[in-house]
Order: C-alpha cells, then structure tokens, then sequence
C-alpha cells in the first residue's frame, strides 16, 4: 500500500463515516474488509478511514501477503503477479484469525508490500490490543476458493468499492508508469493481467456488505 497524505484525501460520504463509526463502537474489536478490482481506490479509501479514527485504527492490507518474487520466478508465476495464487493466501487468513483472538499484552505484526521494490516486508505493520478497528484492504476478500473462501466470514463487513472502469484503468496505466514501467508494458500489463483479475473479482462483488462510491449522497 501506498500512503497518501492525509492533507490530500477526499472527504468521506456521510454514508461510509456513519457505518465504520457503528463498526468502531461495537464491543471489542471490529474487522472491515475493502475489496475491488485494481486501481479501484482501495488504499486511498482505507488512508482515509484510517485519517478518520486515527486514534482507534490500523490498516493491514492484503498485499503484504504477495510471493516474494524469486518464489514467483521458482513457480514460473512472475508474468502473472496479482493473481490470486501469487499471494500466500494461508498466511493472510491467519493473521485475520490471530487479529481475532489477540492478547492484551501482545503487539501483533503484519507485513507490507512496498511498491518502489515490489516486494512484501515481513513485520512492518504493527497492531496494538488497543485498536478497536482493523481496516484490511485487498483484492480477493471475496472469493470462494481455496483459503481465500475463509476471509469473509472472519471480516464484520466488507464493503466493495466501486468506481468507472474507464477511471480506474487509467489510474492503474499511470500507477505502473510511475513506478517504472514504460506506457506500452504498462498499457499491455493492465490488459493482461490486471484486467482478468478485475474481471474475477467484480464477480463477487454481490456477496459485499455495502458498495462504496466516492460520489455517493
């Protein structure tokens, strides 16, 4: 996940504040899964929630859990990076489940993925007893197969964000630009492969909680 500055998010809808703040207040701790396709603003949704209940909140998502890339090399999987077995999805799962029964004198740590290395850092994140809402956002929260099949019944809600497919490639376009990649292997990664993950992804979209437009009343 890329931080972006609190002092750039965009305001959110009254929609969304009202639902994470029942989430915040319920007993014990809370557990709010985001999810959609690529570039669908899901790190920026979740900077903002955390902006919101700063003093009660932490954000863990998926992609810390992304195969190192000498193990994707091994498994012949490094033109596919993304997919969903490209992650270890086994390992995500069981944080979520470690997230839910954490001590009170336990900090509990969650890796990150850092997208100038496009590598997974092992205990980057830390989770206090303290936080009452962990934020998690990723790709596949919703889906039905292998160990993935777990993830939404260890979440409260999760919502799915939604935005303009024409909004988001071109988000994902300028994303790969920027981090290194020339326009026509960026133009030709998002058709190949983010593309398809999209496709499978806004097919779980119905089993969501909650769809979140940034433009809704």
């Amino acid at each position: 996940m890329t931080d972006t500055p609190h002092s750039h998010l965009p305001e959110l809808p009254s929609s969304a504040r009202l639902r994470a703040r029942e989430l915040v207040e319920r007993s014990g701790r809370a557990l709010l899964g985001l999810v959609g396709p690529p570039g669908c603003g899901k790190s920026t949704l979740a900077a903002a929630l955390h902006a919101e209940f700063a003093d009660v909140a932490q954000v863990v998502p998926m992609d810390g859990f992304h195969l190192a890339n000498a193990e994707l090399e091994r498994l012949g999987r490094r033109g596919r990076k993304g997919a969903p077995d490209t992650f270890d999805s086994a390992g995500y799962v069981a944080l979520l489940r470690r997230l839910l029964a954490q001590p009170d004198d336990e900090i509990v740590y969650a890796p990150e993925f850092r997208r100038e290395i496009e590598e997974p850092i092992a205990n980057a994140i830390p989770i206090h007893p303290r936080t009452q809402l962990v934020i998690t956002e990723g790709n596949y929260l919703l889906l039905e197969d292998g160990p993935w099949a777990h993830v939404k019944g260890l979440l409260d809600e999760v919502w799915y964000v939604d935005v303009p497919d024409d909004v988001r490639v071109h988000r994902l376009t300028k994303r790969h630009e920027q981090f290194g990649r020339s326009a026509e292997d960026a133009a030709a990664w998002v058709a190949n492969t983010d593309e398809p993950n999209a496709r499978l992804i806004e097919a779980s979209r119905a089993r969501a909680s909650f769809v979140f437009q940034w433009d809704a009343p």
